[in-house]
């Protein structure tokens, strides 16, 4: 086990601040499920994790009152992202038990959202989730964004250059796939590190 480390992070961070800083991005393997026949195979991988990132991406709405459901979800351990392409694949059962199963811890920022997003596909019960902004206060940071976090915390920036882009294109950019991988990845460091650095005093 190893021992915590004294906290010496910032509450918040400006924009120009964070974009100073060295990028952060996944460079481990991305597999793309977009066929319904890869779901259990991978789901049955990301069961044997003790800990993965979660994330989700939608289709972008550039007009008021138009919006989509969510296109992709992105699981990943510290080796291997998966893409499922919800807009081409069910949300079926094994990603079901794998969002319902509590053993599996899921990290994610704004995760409340995400599951919204997700049970307007299909309703299920989650469990084993960890929602970063829920619980970074506890180490003093303020600051809510995944780029701010993993900046605060990590000391390194996750670019958003690719949030804007169609995540129902036929097939992914080798930077959209990097992005929504890094995305979920990132989550699982930012919890490693905060797990490892002692948490603030709460004054009396």
């Amino acid at each position: 086990m190893r021992m915590s480390t004294e906290n010496h992070f910032i509450n918040k961070i400006s924009n120009e601040q964070t974009a100073q800083l060295p990028a952060i991005e996944f460079k481990g393997e991305i597999r793309v499920i977009d066929n319904e026949c890869d779901i259990e195979e991978a789901c049955k991988y990301l069961q044997k994790q003790s800990v993965i990132g979660f994330d989700t991406e939608t289709r972008p709405s550039f007009k008021p009152g138009v919006s989509f459901r969510v296109s992709l979800l992105q699981l990943s351990s510290r080796e291997v992202c998966y893409l499922f392409r919800l807009n081409k694949i069910p949300l079926a059962k094994p990603l079901l038990k794998l969002l319902e199963n509590k053993k599996v811890l899921k990290i994610g920022a704004d995760v409340a959202g995400d599951l919204r997003s997700l049970r307007q596909i299909r309703h299920f019960r989650d469990g084993g989730f960890v929602d970063l902004q829920q619980i970074a206060p506890e180490w003093g940071v303020e600051d809510k964004s995944l780029r701010k976090m993993s900046a605060i915390i990590l000391g390194q920036r996750v670019s958003k250059a690719q949030r804007l882009s169609n995540w129902e294109a036929a097939t992914f950019t080798e930077r959209q796939m990097v992005y929504a991988a890094t995305d979920a990845w990132v989550c699982t460091l930012i919890y490693d590190k905060l797990l490892h650095t002692s948490k603030i005093k709460k004054t009396e």
